[in-house]
């Protein structure tokens, strides 16, 4: 049965990657995508939105712009990780598709409560400001979500923006708390599974010698994102963050992992935007998440390889 997804997202090479992946994969209903600010700014969010549709020639399916900063902090961004444009390493034309003008959290909304109650699964791939405001100005929409499957934080790798906290987790820490508060399904794939999702050279230079367009711009945002992950990490390759979501959709079998409590520190004077899983179920509190450890690499970027090729 097709799944119906929204994905929200800040591109984001690794994003890039995985909308594409979603796009390839007949088994997936991709309704719209909502951007957030979170990598860059909102204005180069929704546009990479639009770029990543035309270079894959699904111009059909709407981009929406959302909340241009988190609930109640001021937006900290990742050129350092993504360049000036949020999508270096291969120049995109400008897009002729427009973007909607109805806000994402109102497209969240409004599809939850139109399509069947269980229906639509959330793919949140940036900081999750839109998601938790959906939930804020329409609680009855929670009920409605199939899952939330979503990419951040980290337990065992810990953080990747300061010593504890992951990047999407951390730009907008309240807003995560209130989504994982919210009772709704949620899938974690945090960086202690991206972190095994290197990139191998080998599989870069395939993409690149792939006849399409979409094998070469991958082999390109890796080639930019992996000299700061290379120089970071001392790895030979890139962890590709975000597509690990979709893969989980496409392949679930591909991951292992546990039903735990996930808590979001919002308070601590080191530890704001930390995630605290309870991995070995300690604190008693009732599971909230599906908290995904590892992942089949090899397995994985087989899937990518797969997918990508049947692009244009």
């Amino acid at each position: 049965m097709t799944q119906k997804i929204i994905i929200d997202t800040d591109p984001g090479q690794d994003d890039a990657v995985a909308i594409l992946l979603a796009l390839a994969s007949s088994e997936l209903d991709l309704l719209g995508i909502t951007a957030v600010a979170g990598n860059v700014p909102l204005n180069l969010t929704e546009l990479n939105a639009r770029k990543i549709l035309e270079l894959a020639g699904r111009q059909e399916i709407p981009v929406f712009a959302g909340c241009d900063a988190p609930l109640t902090r001021k937006l900290v961004t990742a050129e350092y990780v993504h360049g000036k444009t949020g999508l270096d390493g291969i120049e995109l034309p400008m897009p002729a598709m427009q973007l909607q003008s109805v806000h994402a959290v109102d497209f969240i909304i409004d599809c939850l409560r139109q399509h069947p109650e269980g229906s639509i699964t959330l793919v949140p791939i940036g900081p999750l400001t839109n998601i938790a405001t959906a939930f804020q100005k329409a609680p009855d929409i929670v009920s409605r979500v199939k899952q939330i499957v979503l990419m951040g934080g980290a337990y065992f790798e810990v953080g990747n923006i300061t010593p504890a906290a992951e990047f999407n987790i951390y730009v907008d820490p309240e807003a995560a708390s209130i989504v994982f508060a919210s009772g709704a399904p949620l899938v974690v794939l945090p960086l202690d599974v991206t972190h095994e999702a290197l990139t191998s050279r080998g599989w870069v230079e395939a993409m690149r010698a792939l006849p399409n367009r979409c094998g070469p711009a991958v082999a390109s945002w890796t080639d930019f994102f992996e000299r700061y992950d290379r120089e970071k990490y001392g790895s030979e390759g890139a962890p590709l963050h975000d597509p690990c979501t979709i893969a989980w959709l496409l392949r679930p079998e591909l991951f292992e992992g546990r039903q735990i409590n996930v808590e979001i520190e919002t308070q601590g004077e080191f530890t704001t935007g930390m995630m605290v899983a309870d991995w070995w179920r300690v604190s008693e509190r009732p599971a909230n998440a599906l908290f995904i450890r590892h992942v089949d690499r090899d397995g994985l970027f087989a899937l990518l390889s797969e997918k990508i090729a049947l692009l244009p």
